[in-house]
């Protein structure tokens, strides 16, 4: 049990860790101007799809598996909805729209509210409970790892095999 609990440490370490990274990009924003905004906008939109992405595959339904708590999951998949929603418009949009910063930080508001909503009551649930920790980090650090390298390479890779794919199949 001492190993689990260790990793499921990790496993929740490196979401605050995840966390603290995305609210010091608001933090920066706020303070920083012109191109610089747009760039640390697209870091922290960046950092909040992947970290969404393992939550939303991997991370909740372990949870949500393991703790009987369904209003209290439904509520963190909804904010991931919103924050999809806002992510989504702010990417239709240059940093130099009017309503690009308004946008960004209720985009920062919803994130910072969710992020207190996890660590205080999601999070320490999770910890509690008989999730395959060890597993559940070998997929998440695996699949982190290929999120990563996709957005390094603009998602090009991914998308080309697509269309490879595709065409190879008329």
């Amino acid at each position: 049990m001492a190993q689990d609990n260790a990793i499921a440490s990790g496993v929740v370490d490196m979401l605050k860790e995840d966390h603290t990274k995305v609210k010091e990009l608001f933090e920066q924003f706020e303070s920083a101007q012109g191109r610089e905004r747009g760039q640390i906008a697209a870091t922290a939109i960046q950092e909040l799809e992947i970290h969404a992405a393992l939550e939303e595959k991997l991370i909740y339904p372990a949870i949500r598996e393991e703790i009987d708590e369904d209003d209290l999951m439904n509520e963190a998949v909804e904010e991931h909805h919103v924050v999809h929603l806002l992510i989504r418009e702010l990417k239709k949009l240059k940093a130099s729209d009017p309503t690009f910063q308004a946008k960004f930080m209720v985009l920062s508001e919803l994130v910072k509210h969710h992020i207190e909503e996890e660590e205080g009551n999601v999070l320490p649930k999770a910890e509690e409970s008989d999730i395959d920790w060890q597993s559940l980090e070998e997929m998440v650090l695996k699949r982190r790892e290929a999120l990563m390298s996709k957005a390094s390479s603009g998602g090009r890779s991914a998308r080309s095999s697509s269309n490879r794919r595709s065409k190879s199949k008329k």
